[in-house]
């Protein structure tokens, strides 16, 4: 239990006394939102990071050299655990909002820095007003900021499972005219949610795979592009499991 106290003390220490930084991080965005955005991906990085440490998590990152540097993307990932946004946010060059369900949109202070990374908040429940979360996913790609998706829709609670991937997750890159990277990652669950509530030393790969241009597929990959990406997902989860021993 000690990882876990000192994971949640360090994550509401960084949450209230981050308040004056957060006032600040406001005045920067009044002058320079760009700056803002950079800055306070920064912050949350290393917030992140020091919860990764303090969690005793080995992070291994693969195929960095497949994200583009010349434009933004959209990452899909599979989902498996409330570690994955902790570890992959740290890894992401460049500033990345994710998609968030509506609900986390009411964490007080949280959700400020969810905002100042551009995280967008759905709700699923509600077609129109997810749609405009989709348009505003498009404009800030459009801009340079790139995305995170889970498309599974939830945080899947089987291993070695994959739910199926919602198509809608991709209008984002298909609108935008970016490209789609697929990103695996193994054994987060590993972390807490595998022996709740304890959090245990693991290890976790994140995996990032070539890009895929979504003007250059065909017609049938086009049509069921969620179960095309999942395949590229699955496939490589299980072949890193192997390469790393993973059980």
């Amino acid at each position: 239990m000690i990882r876990l106290i000192l994971a949640v003390t360090f994550l509401f220490s960084f949450l209230i006394l981050g308040i004056p930084v957060m006032l600040t991080e406001w005045v920067i965005g009044k002058f320079n939102p760009a700056l803002k955005a950079r800055s306070s991906k920064a912050i949350v990085s290393w917030g992140f990071r020091c919860v990764t440490f303090f969690a005793g998590t080995n992070v291994i990152v693969k195929g960095l050299e497949n994200i583009p540097s010349d434009s933004a993307v959209l990452y899909v990932g599979n989902h498996r655990s409330y570690f994955d946004i902790v570890l992959t946010c740290t890894v992401f060059p460049g500033v990345t909002g994710y998609v968030a369900k509506a609900e986390m949109r009411k964490w007080p202070l949280l959700s400020t820095w969810m905002k100042n990374i551009h995280c967008l908040f759905l709700d699923r429940e509600n077609i129109k007003e997810g749609l405009k979360t989709i348009l505003k996913g498009v404009e800030e790609v459009k801009s340079g900021i790139s995305i995170c998706i889970f498309p599974e829709g939830t945080r899947n609670k089987v291993n070695d499972t994959f739910l199926p991937f919602h198509e809608g997750s991709f209008k984002i890159a298909e609108r935008g005219g970016v490209p789609v990277v697929p990103m695996t990652i193994v054994n987060s669950a590993g972390v807490f949610e595998d022996h709740l509530p304890k959090i245990k030393k693991t290890t976790v790969i994140i995996d990032f795979a070539a890009p895929i241009n979504l003007k250059e597929l065909d017609k049938e990959h086009k049509k069921n592009l969620g179960a095309y990406v999942s395949k590229i997902i699955s496939e490589r989860y299980f072949e890193l499991k192997k390469e790393y021993d993973i059980t």
